[in-house]
């Protein structure tokens, strides 16, 4: 893949930059004289997360937790299980979660009732990509990168069987059954 693009970008790469320096101030406006938490769930968010804290112009702790869904599959057994923990304490924080993509809706309903067990002070949700036509349960993002249709994409921290996670846009993998 040296030199090589994979795939016709469906966001490029300065698309992205422009909207995560956006979503960084937003975020910043409405966390001033907060103690931010920012959790990245990983392994699809890190590219995201990683850009996107670097442009919140304010002190705040980071931390990260590894939930699966998929296992080895492309589609969501919706049954999800948490693989690696946060190790900050919630208790009095304004917790912002980072994902890289919401569809489902499963993994935020299901995050939001466990990280609120932990009584932090506000608990927000933040994804780089949502696909509403997904959605088989009703969850509130309160900071959205962009909205995409219901296609199978790759970059930017996004995988297929965990390959594509280093390509520096959003692209569509075409040919791809997300039942398979």
């Amino acid at each position: 893949m040296e030199g090589r693009i994979f795939g016709k970008p469906m966001i490029t790469q300065e698309e992205m930059r422009k909207r995560i320096q956006e979503l960084g101030l937003r975020i910043a406006q409405d966390y001033q004289e907060k103690d931010l938490l920012m959790i990245g769930v990983l392994k699809g968010a890190f590219v995201f997360f990683s850009d996107l804290a670097r442009a919140v112009p304010l002190p705040l702790h980071v931390d990260f937790l590894v939930v699966s869904s998929y296992g080895e599959k492309k589609k969501s057994s919706g049954a999800v299980k948490v693989i690696s923990d946060t190790t900050q304490n919630l208790k009095g924080k304004d917790v912002l979660v980072v994902e890289d993509i919401v569809d489902s809706g499963l993994t935020l309903t299901f995050l939001k009732k466990k990280l609120m067990a932990r009584k932090p002070n506000s608990l927000r949700f933040c994804t780089l990509l949502d696909k509403p036509q997904r959605r088989k349960t009703e969850v509130t993002i309160d900071y959205v990168g962009f909205t995409i249709p219901n296609k199978y994409v790759v970059g930017y921290g996004l995988d297929y069987e965990n390959k594509y996670r280093n390509l520096p846009y959003i692209a569509v993998l075409e040919n791809v059954r997300e039942d398979a």
